[in-house]
């Protein structure tokens, strides 16, 4: 599996520096570097203009899960987590379920647990959101490790408000289309909605 995965990165990498005519430069470096390179540029342009976006919106299009995510989609592109369907709908269940493990012990008015720390409520409603992400994700087959990450950040009151949730979604779709793009320019045939797996 790993063999492959490194045939396909370098794959990746070769294709887009092909299509923008600078392939001496996979001859001429190690190819562990120049992969290093591509994961530092790719993941790096994508989360900052993301953060741009919500630089001159201020709104909350990125958050620390999506660094994760950004790096599945652009060091396991044809992994199945790394699907579009997975990566939306990964993040959605989280975030509602994080949103909803809030509303349940009363904590959406409450700050978050960064500024009021952590009591009883906050520890049962992270326990109840990581679970069930977990289980839902599973179950609905739409496994994305960054989400079991970002529905822990909800419950821990850094989002309380279903706008914060539309928002942190935006940035998942953003995101998406970065990796659509720049995947497909290498001639990585990128699902563009999930990939094909036989049922398990």
């Amino acid at each position: 599996m790993s063999e492959r995965n490194d045939r396909l990165r370098w794959q990746v990498v070769t294709g887009l520096l092909k299509h923008f005519h600078l392939e001496r430069w996979s001859e001429r470096f190690n190819p562990r570097l120049v992969l290093a390179g591509f994961n530092f540029i790719n993941a790096g342009v994508s989360i900052a203009l993301i953060a741009f976006i919500a630089l001159i919106s201020q709104e909350a299009f990125i958050f620390p899960s999506l660094g994760a995510t950004a790096f599945l989609l652009f060091y396991l592109p044809l992994a199945e987590a790394s699907s579009p369907r997975n990566v939306l709908c990964g993040h959605l269940v989280g975030a509602l379920v994080g949103w909803l493990s809030l509303a349940t012990f009363g904590l959406l008015d409450e700050p978050s647990a960064m500024l009021n720390g952590v009591e009883l409520p906050r520890v049962a409603a992270a326990g109840l959101a990581l679970g069930t992400t977990c289980f839902l994700m599973v179950l609905l087959r739409v496994v994305h490790p960054p989400a079991a990450a970002t529905s822990l950040m909800v419950a821990l009151g850094t989002m309380t408000s279903l706008h914060q949730i539309e928002v942190l979604l935006a940035g998942v779709v953003l995101l998406l289309i970065q990796a659509m793009v720049i995947n497909r320019l290498a001639g990585i045939p990128y699902p563009v909605w999930s990939k094909h797996t036989p049922d398990t």
